[in-house]
């Protein structure tokens, strides 16, 4: 049987899958798991932090289940989180030599377990554990190292207790001590902030309107450029807003694909002060295959872009520079990185001026979506039509219109082995994070022209 994927089924159900790789918080390390001979599952670790990057597996004493989570952090450990049951078993792994070192962290009982992204710190890990009518938030590692060799610092601890079904997890700040969390209370779903250094204090970031689901799927701690959905306007749309700002929600019309699904996976980082340059990578999907989108709010148009051969899909990073880095796996290359230039995907980079206020609303731009309705005022029935750059050769159903040319895609592999004698050490340090603003619903009329002028 062959099903339709549209946004509005791909929605809110497909954050929580796992991603086929993980990369690390400052994009130094990735890990996944891989299938190795005998069928067997093993974890891998990918370094990235180089000129070419080069994989280690980390086999254990016995193979892993396929729901084995991984998240790798900045000092090049891994941490492994398997399950038994209730019961969740929590550790560190590390290359020794030719074998793997694990540090077991404890466990935790719970019926459900959720590991977090990696705090922009890249040391500390959290985790998600819904209950009944709570959801509690463990620290599961706090990045500090033992004393004594083979044995954990601290063992996992609870931070706050959460009310309701909590989902998500989106760091707002590079020192992590802001957490977004997707609430669900008495049926309606709302992004909030945890303030994990005053007890776990919960306020509102999302709030459309007060029917409405709105969860964030992806913020940029430097531009403060936030990527949300909500079905504000009777079915789910994606929008951006700016963290920290009093201007409204928008809903880009570009962003809506007829029988496609977009999942934002990555933005480019060090664009600050300038959210509207900041570029964003999509995953689409439809029932013709996957292929890649890449959007910025000031070009108001989202480009889109075959997928290399292999990529693991939905997964990515950008360099500050505006170049996109995408993971792939080949029979011939097992660990590979498709680099697509700033020319190819319209990033701008760090030494570049920011661009001029964007252009007024109009047929195919974002607009102010105005209040009870959401639905942008001066958008035509017929929404506008974009040319898709398959990655097969296209069917008799293609657009007459000829595909842009496919970028010019640098590709670098290696299979050099690393040897690690002992544990990796050292995080970096970042700035510290500023208070973000509820995000409301657009005012009845549009902003002055000063205000706009101001974006």
């Amino acid at each position: 049987m062959t099903a339709c994927v549209t946004e509005d089924a791909a929605a809110p159900g497909t954050r929580s899958h796992p991603a086929a790789l993980t990369i690390a918080a400052d994009g130094s390390y990735a890990a996944r798991l891989a299938r190795h001979e005998g069928g067997h599952w093993f974890p891998e670790r990918w370094t990235l932090a180089g000129p070419e990057p080069y994989a280690v597996p980390l086999p254990g004493h016995r193979p892993e289940e396929a729901d084995t989570r991984l998240l790798p952090l900045a000092d090049g450990r891994v941490l492994i989180h398997r399950r038994a049951a209730d019961r969740h078993a929590l550790g560190l792994l590390y290359p020794t030599g030719p074998g793997t070192g694990e540090l077991p962290l404890g466990t935790i009982e719970a019926a459900e377990l959720t590991l977090l992204p990696a705090a922009p710190c890249g040391s500390r890990a959290h985790a998600l554990a819904p209950g009944e009518h709570s959801t509690v938030l463990w620290l599961v590692h706090d990045g500090r190292h033992s004393p004594v060799p083979g044995q954990a610092r601290t063992v996992p601890a609870c931070v706050a207790e959460i009310e309701g079904h909590c989902t998500g997890g989106v760091w707002l700040d590079r020192t992590g001590r802001l957490l977004a969390l997707d609430q669900e209370l008495a049926g309606r779903t709302k992004t909030v902030v945890v303030d994990l250094e005053r007890g776990g204090e919960v306020s509102p970031l999302l709030q459309i309107t007060e029917e409405s689901n709105d969860r964030l799927l992806l913020a940029d701690p430097d531009s403060g450029l936030l990527v949300l959905r909500s079905d504000a306007a009777g079915h789910d749309r994606l929008g951006w807003g700016v963290l920290g700002s009093a201007l409204p929600v928008r809903f880009p019309e570009c962003l809506r694909l007829p029988d496609a699904a977009l999942r934002p996976f990555a933005v480019q980082p060090g664009q600050a002060l300038a959210p509207e340059s900041s570029a964003v990578a999509f995953r689409i999907d439809a029932v013709t295959g996957t292929w890649l989108g890449v959007w910025r709010p000031a070009e108001r148009r989202l480009r889109q872009l075959p997928a290399p051969r292999g990529w693991l899909a939905g997964t990515g990073l950008w360099t500050a520079d505006g170049e996109l880095r995408l993971p792939c796996v080949t029979p011939a290359v097992p660990c590979g990185l498709a680099r697509l230039p700033a020319s190819a995907t319209g990033a701008r980079s760090q030494e570049e001026s920011p661009d001029g206020p964007p252009a007024e609303a109009g047929p195919g731009l974002d607009a102010h979506a105005p209040a009870g309705a959401l639905v942008p005022a001066g958008i035509p029935a017929r929404p506008a039509r974009w040319v898709r750059v398959p990655s097969t050769p296209p069917s008799a159903t293609a657009p007459a219109q000829p595909p842009p040319p496919p970028p010019v895609v640098a590709f670098t592999a290696s299979a050099q082995a690393e040897s690690v004698p002992r544990e990796p050490y050292g995080v970096p340090a970042h700035p510290s994070p500023y208070r973000p603003v509820p995000l409301q619903q657009a005012p009845l009329q549009q902003a002055p022209a000063a205000a706009r002028e101001a974006r």
